[in-house]
């Protein structure tokens, strides 16, 4: 079982990604320790609009090999195969090419000596190039064929001009590495000519900054179309809900409508006194009617997973997982023995009055083989945290220090520290546990520090 990895991702988001083999199955625990000081509770935050609005799930295939494209070279080259494949294939092609760039560059930026930094680059540029000329060598003379090869085309050079511009803006400066950055330069010009000259995009598109990136994002979309695979999401509990509330309702009714006959048998004539208790018995009703629901569906759903997701791939159809979701606020006294055990490591000043929020999601691989070269799948889960910050003050002070007899005065920020313990289970229950340390303000995520681990396999 490998290890899950949980990494920022924006300002006030965090993903966690898991790789998964064919038919497996494993489980996902979150605990959130959160301070009642930022507001959030069962009143203030839903659950099921937390759900919806703040946590995504995303799943496609997955290579260790990052550095080698893997697409059948056939499809291609040749004029063989069918459009389905040509198009699954070329997706394949672009997806990985994209993710091998943006993990090489991510790596060459921490390089710290100039001339290794150079080098590194120069050989990344080397290799985007070879593999676009692949691309290129062969255009399929099928309009609609066409047409798929020309988004993956448009955004892939639209892409790596991006990515070395990026790449030389945090670059360091040398004039010794002159020759080596115009280098770089002459390829950003390069596939910038050449998609100019193949008329890729309007020019009223490339003279406005928000339409060319938005197409981009489009294009990537497309390419990614049966590699990122199709999600599915049904609520479990609609059913259920309804039942409930069909229940309730109908004790409610009989029991107010056994009043009614009471109150009737009571007044032989029609009264204003009996209106107005009959008024009051059907007002109490309605007060009390969705109260008790909201209740007694509480409890019932205690425990119960909600949401269902379903991930299919595109082209083929083919059900790939399943990936059944809870979430819910729990008491202290629900917390497994290990999550309550890393919480109370803590020190002692941290240990504040917090509202326990619980994540769980239960993957299962149904796809007994996945597409050629591809070995795993990565599922990635986003939490956006930024309905926990609605409430949270500006909390802007200052700070006064004494120097001699001269008092000088600084900004300082208020911040939150949740805590979170992640709870990774594999099919024969062999469990691995890390406690997290996230520090926000109202605008982003200061740092997130990874804390003590317990491991119970090898």
């Amino acid at each position: 079982m490998k290890k899950i990895t949980l990494i920022q991702d924006e300002n006030l988001s965090f993903r966690i990604s898991q790789q998964l083999l064919p038919q497996e199955h494993q489980r996902l625990d979150l605990y959130f320790s959160i301070p009642e000081e930022m507001g959030i509770n069962e009143s203030t935050l839903n659950e099921e609009n937390y759900f919806f609005s703040s946590i995504k799930s995303h799943c496609a295939y997955f290579s260790e090999k990052l550095h080698l494209p893997l697409v059948r070279s056939r499809f291609i080259s040749k004029q063989k195969g069918e459009q389905r494949d040509y198009r699954s294939n070329l997706n394949l092609f672009s997806y990985q090419l994209r993710i091998a760039l943006d993990t090489d560059i991510s790596q060459i930026l921490k390089i710290d000596d100039i001339e290794a930094f150079y080098i590194a680059a120069l050989e990344i540029a080397d290799q985007a190039q070879a593999l676009l000329k692949q691309l290129r060598r062969y255009t399929p003379p099928d309009q609609k064929l066409s047409s798929y090869f020309e988004n993956v085309d448009n955004f892939l050079s639209w892409h790596i001009e991006q990515s070395f511009l990026a790449l030389l803006a945090n670059s360091p400066k040398s004039n010794e590495q002159a020759e080596q950055r115009e280098r770089l330069f002459k390829l950003c010009r390069q596939e910038n000519q050449y998609r100019v000259e193949n008329q890729y995009n309007s020019q009223l598109t490339l003279n406005d900054p928000n339409r060319i990136t938005n197409k981009m994002r489009l294009l990537q979309r497309l390419s990614e179309y049966g590699v990122v695979f199709k999600k599915q999401t049904t609520n479990l509990n609609t059913n259920l809900k309804r039942f409930v509330k069909g229940t309730i309702t109908t004790v409610v009714m009989a029991f107010v409508m056994s009043i009614v006959l009471n109150a009737r048998s009571v007044f032989s004539e029609v009264t204003i006194l009996l209106i107005l208790i009959l008024g009051l018995i059907y007002g109490i009703r309605e007060i009390f009617k969705d109260d008790v629901t909201r209740i007694i569906w509480r409890k019932i759903q205690q425990g119960r997973p909600k949401w269902q997701h379903l991930f299919v791939n595109s082209l083929t159809k083919t059900k790939i997982l399943y990936q059944t979701i809870w979430l819910e606020y729990i008491k202290v006294q629900k917390l497994p023995l290990g999550v309550n055990k890393l919480f109370q490591e803590r020190r002692q000043q941290n240990k504040q009055a917090a509202q326990l929020l619980h994540f769980r999601s239960s993957t299962k691989v149904t796809a007994k083989k996945f597409m050629p070269g591809y070995n795993e799948i990565r599922n990635q889960t986003f939490f956006n945290l930024a309905p926990f910050v609605r409430y949270l003050k500006k909390g802007e002070g200052r700070l006064y220090t004494l120097d001699g007899n001269k008092i000088s005065n600084q900004g300082v920020e208020r911040r939150y520290q949740i805590n979170l313990v992640l709870v990774q289970t594999n099919s024969t229950n062999q469990e691995y546990l890390r406690r997290f340390k996230i520090t926000i303000n109202r605008s982003k995520i200061i740092n997130i520090e990874p804390m003590k681990e317990i491991c119970n396999y090898e």
